[in-house]
């Protein structure tokens, strides 16, 4: 998978990359060559970091039908040499989706090559899907044997098949073709019994039901071999688990990660154990346990709100060990009540605290999410600090909760710093986080960002848009009402809010 290299947000391919609604509106009054090569570079590149977040494929697709664009630069892409070479669906999946909008709109050429792409390609099963949503009985009938041709013959072709029946999105294509192909029928029948029997077999070790032995548990079992030093840096060469630490096996049972998660079972266990003479043995396993069993016990601690949890979780952020910092952080912002905001104050704040440390930052996205209204301003410092620092290139979780912790504490003092991020950010959620906070900050959003939002390739903020725009002084606003009111292809959330906004317009005019 390639990272996308992202345009200048002034520029034409720069809007078109982030979805924005400007993006839409200088594509349609551009030269038509430009804009259609524009278009086809972000849906050939997918200039989405995260695809399951942000959506794209409609945005383009009302842009292909706006511009009576043709399909050659998407046909030329499905069909590169790429296609044999590369199997991961990212590469595909975008143009796949778009095709199956222009399908739902009517587009023959578009569900043309989508059948041929089920028939042939190597993302056939995306394909499939698209065309499970919009092509009649006969065309899917048509499509079962070349589809399962994908399947070799033998054991393990069928295993594979199962495996997929199980995993479809859309399983309409399968029940058709399982009254006319036999091995549909069979793979389909026995699918459910696999997934019973890998349930039914499952095993695994559990813990006594004491809290000295959860603890215990909490660094063992699937663990394996790995030891103490595994997790404190040190390498251990007679340790045989060696190999797993190194990286040279990514399983699910062993290593860094499986403490963390077992640590979690643990916690678990804990709140059902833990007795009131229990509590020393949890705090000392909290300051200096072993790896899991400190992290369960931190864990614990910080669910039943425990008063020493807050000095507890300030030390471990500060342990030699990065990977129990990082599950300190992580456990800060689980963190809720009026005393875990008290420490998050002190920590966040300049004056008493590191504001620049990891614990100032994880302390200020707590009150991000759960300060109130006297914490706008360290919340808006800190917001401030990580574009200063970081820009909105590197977004990540934490950029997104301190732009909704501006928002739901309605910190005017963030305003500047967040139209700079709804219109620099390449993510489009984070860009509709902005916007959802700039209509809780800005007094001039109905009448700026929101028209703009109209376009917008997120229906969330679509959605927002219609809600919150000013339907006077902007002649396109009704227009676009009106257009996405009679669009099929537009979601219910965003068609209730328009049809709302109409319906005030015209009694306002009665």
């Amino acid at each position: 998978m390639f990272e996308p290299v992202i345009a200048p947000s002034a520029s034409l391919l720069g809007l078109l990359q982030r979805g924005r609604g400007d993006g839409q509106l200088h594509a349609l009054a551009a030269d038509r060559t430009e804009a259609i090569a524009a278009l086809e570079e972000c849906v050939t590149r997918d200039p989405r970091a995260d695809w399951q977040v942000e959506n794209r494929s409609l945005y383009y697709a009302r842009l292909y039908m706006e511009l009576e664009a043709p399909l050659d630069g998407i046909e030329d892409h499905l069909h590169s040499p790429e296609d044999l070479l590369d199997e991961d669906e990212y590469r595909t999946g975008l143009a796949l989706s778009v095709l199956g909008h222009l399908a739902a709109y009517g587009r023959r050429d578009a569900l043309l090559m989508l059948r041929e792409y089920a028939a042939t390609g190597t993302n056939w099963a995306w394909a499939l899907d698209e065309l499970a949503l919009r092509d009649d009985d006969r065309g899917l009938l048509l499509l079962g044997t070349a589809v399962l041709d994908h399947f070799a013959p033998g054991p393990e072709g069928d295993a594979e098949l199962r495996e997929t029946i199980r995993a479809a999105y859309e399983p309409r294509p399968w029940r058709l073709w399982a009254a006319y192909h036999p091995r549909v029928a069979a793979a389909s029948e026995q699918s459910p019994f696999d997934l019973w029997q890998r349930q039914l077999n499952r095993s695994g070790v559990t813990p006594g039901w004491s809290t000295a032995d959860v603890l215990a548990w909490a660094d063992q079992g699937e663990l394996g071999g790995l030891r103490a030093t595994a997790f404190a840096g040190r390498p251990d060469r007679t340790d045989p688990a060696r190999d797993l630490r190194d990286g040279r096996d990514t399983g699910d049972t062993t290593g860094p990660d499986a403490v963390d998660r077992r640590a979690a079972a643990a916690a678990r266990c804990l709140t059902a154990v833990v007795r009131p003479e229990d509590r020393p043995v949890v705090l000392e396993a909290a300051r200096a346990g072993l790896p899991g069993a400190r992290r369960a016990a931190l864990r614990h601690l910080v669910d039943q709100q425990d008063p020493a949890a807050a000095g507890l979780i300030e030390a471990a952020a500060s342990d030699v060990d990065d990977r129990l910092v990082r599950f300190a952080l992580e456990l800060l912002g689980r963190m809720r009540g009026p005393e875990a905001l008290v420490h998050a104050r002190r920590w966040a704040d300049p004056a008493t605290g590191g504001a620049d440390s990891a614990l100032g930052e994880a302390a200020v996205q707590l009150l991000a999410d759960a300060g109130e209204p006297a914490d706008g301003p360290l919340v808006v410092a800190g917001l401030r600090r990580w574009i200063s620092v970081r820009g909105v290139a590197c977004a990540g979780s934490g950029l997104g909760a301190l732009v909704d912790g501006a928002g739901r504490l309605a910190a005017a003092g963030a305003v500047p710093v967040l139209r700079h991020i709804y219109g620099e950010a390449a993510s489009s959620d984070l860009r509709g986080r902005a916007a959802r906070a700039l209509a809780a900050t800005d007094v001039h959003f109905p009448e700026g960002p929101a028209v703009e939002c109209l376009w917008d390739c997120e229906e969330s903020t679509r959605e927002l848009a219609a809600r919150h725009v000013a339907t006077t002084g902007d002649a396109r606003v009704l227009e676009r009402l009106r257009r996405l009111a009679a669009d099929p292809a537009e979601e219910a959330e965003v068609h209730a809010a328009v049809r709302g906004r109409l319906t005030a317009a015209r009694e306002r005019r009665r």
